[in-house]
């Protein structure tokens, strides 16, 4: 989980059986966009955010063809808390880490 992601999706993932990480759980609260997303993938795990620059960011990676983990976007006011949550925990049962290396989707599916 970026920074600045709800704490209730998280809760919501994690009350669903779903392995949930956040930034500053990892110690990474304090990285920048660019840290974040190398973290994420170092760590293999996808990421979730509602920061468009963390957007750009990974869509320039997949540009340049820079490796990353995946990446999960939704706009702060395009999705409620509960549609993220129930999105979230599909993909996270229906998709295997290599289905998301180098994509980016994005919520409400």
């Amino acid at each position: 989980m970026d920074h600045h992601i709800h704490a209730a999706i998280t809760e919501g993932l994690r009350q669903r059986g779903v392995d949930v990480l956040t930034a500053h759980e990892d110690g990474a609260a304090q990285l920048d966009d660019e840290e974040l997303l190398a973290r994420a993938t170092q760590l293999g795990r996808v990421l979730f955010s509602q920061d468009e620059d963390l957007l750009t960011l990974t869509n320039r990676w997949l540009q340049t063809g820079r490796v990353f983990a995946g990446l999960v976007y939704a706009h702060q006011l395009g999705v409620t808390i509960g549609q993220a949550i129930r999105d979230l925990e599909l993909m996270a049962y229906a998709l295997e880490p290599e289905d998301m290396r180098n994509h980016i989707v994005f919520i409400p599916l």
